[in-house]
């Protein structure tokens, strides 16, 4: 089985990995560096620089667990080489796993030049065609740039202008308050920028749990942030002293950088899928069924192409799948991907994580649940930890008692749902957690707390 895959980020390494192991003949193809987007511009480097300011607030918190005041300061280029060593490591060691799975890995471009054959453009400008008996298009995206702005990387910045930027925003206004607009408001925001978000909506998240959102907007505002809810920009001014965002409702917020952060659009141009016949919706994504198959039986999609969830979890969990589709294995036993199941995390400070059906959700379908929520101001950890913002709710069927879903808000959140996630997936109930012998301290222990 000649598998070939386009794309190196987590769907196409997972594919490949997993596809190799399970005796395929796989090559994956890629242009920038393994690991992908994921690795180079967003989960990974943006994930290293809030780490950095979570430690840049708990410096400041530090008077508050018994301590003399610490005066750490942000080091820029030390922080550039941190993100740069962290993404090389991850990045060195995905290269080695898949030259030890057998994988063949070549750098360069790639694009559809039949339905069965892949033509690579290596990065010395050399080309070939490559033959297929399956093919994984995994190509990922990048941020949607309006056609109202264009971006410099100087003063008007994309997400991807800024791991980190060449110098730390005085006043940093940030256009859309989804999952990547408020992880950069916590972000520059700890650096110790002055920022302002403009929300389009009237929340912040605005598909999340609006109790979720509203102790988000809280901690924002609690540290100086500026919020302007209702307003959606238009248009952006810049000159060598700042920026203006101009918003429909002509209101005019000036700093000194901008950053965009809404949303993306999928890598599927100059691949030649339409010309392959491969079938794309009308906002560019290919479209494919619960196999991650196209509408051509041998070409998959996985990963933000896919037009699911934009999750580099989910993108792994996909290209595991697609290698035993290739490899025939879904026709034994195989559990489907549930995208409703999928638990996510916002690395925010607090962080923010959710999993399964949402209170929200539930009562727009008018469907019963029991809800049960517990404040971590209660649990000994959180106090002893010195930071006991946010809660855990838990979602449950009133009646048979099984864990349908849940959110935490606070310190961890990321590691937290795990458990909850676990619970989803395999329908565990309250009563399962509840009689877990847990840690003490812990902050799990709420968990225990929230399902009782």
């Amino acid at each position: 089985m000649k598998f070939v895959i386009l794309g190196g980020g987590p769907a196409g390494v997972q594919a490949a990995t997993h596809g190799a192991r399970l005796g395929a003949e796989v090559t994956l193809i890629e242009r920038d560096i393994v690991g992908g987007a994921a690795n180079l511009w967003d989960c990974v480097p943006s994930k290293a620089m809030i780490a950095t300011g979570s430690v840049l607030s708990l410096a400041g918190r530090a008077v508050t667990m018994g301590l003399k005041p610490i005066d750490a300061r942000l080091d820029l280029e030390a922080l550039r080489n941190r993100v740069s060593q962290i993404t090389q490591r991850l990045a060195d060691s995905q290269k080695a796993l898949l030259q030890s799975q057998g994988v063949m890995l070549l750098e360069g471009t790639a694009s559809l030049k039949s339905a069965n054959e892949v033509l690579v453009t290596r990065n010395d400008g050399t080309s070939y065609a490559v033959g297929a008996d399956a093919i994984l298009v995994a190509t990922g995206s990048r941020p949607r740039i309006p056609s109202w702005v264009n971006p410099d990387g100087v003063r008007i910045l994309t997400t991807r202008d800024a791991y980190p930027p060449n110098e730390i925003p005085k006043h940093l206004v940030v256009i859309g308050s989804g999952v990547t607009g408020v992880e950069f408001v916590h972000m520059f925001r700890s650096f110790g920028s002055r920022v302002s978000l403009i929300v389009s909506r009237q929340q912040v998240l605005p598909n999340k749990d609006p109790e979720v959102a509203a102790a988000l907007e809280d901690d924002f505002i609690r540290s100086g942030v500026t919020l302007y809810k209702g307003a959606r920009a238009v248009g952006i001014e810049a000159d060598e002293n700042g920026v203006a965002v101009v918003c429909d409702d002509k209101r005019v917020i000036s700093g000194s950088h901008v950053l965009l952060a809404i949303g993306s659009i999928p890598n599927t141009d100059a691949l030649g899928l339409e010309a392959a016949g491969v079938l794309l919706d009308e906002r560019g994504y290919i479209v494919v069924n619960h196999h991650c198959v196209s509408n051509l039986a041998h070409i998959y999609a996985a990963g933000d192409i896919s037009g699911k969830l934009p999750l580099a979890s989910v993108a792994s969990m996909q290209g595991r799948k697609v290698a035993e589709h290739v490899m025939g294995i879904s026709s034994r036993s195989h559990r489907h991907l549930d995208y409703e199941k999928a638990a996510s995390a916002i690395f925010t400070e607090p962080e923010i994580a959710d999993v399964g059906l949402a209170e929200v959700e539930a009562f727009a379908l008018g469907r019963k649940i029991r809800v049960t929520k517990v404040p971590f101001a209660a649990n000994a950890r959180a106090l002893i930890d010195g930071d006991s913002r946010g809660f855990i709710k838990i979602i449950s069927d009133p009646y048979t008692g099984v864990v349908l879903g849940g959110s935490i808000v606070g310190q961890n959140a990321s590691e937290l749902i795990s458990v909850l996630a676990l619970a989803v997936t395999v329908n565990l109930k309250v009563t399962d957690i509840v009689e877990s012998l847990l840690v003490h301290p812990a902050l799990a222990e709420s968990l225990a707390d929230a399902a009782d």
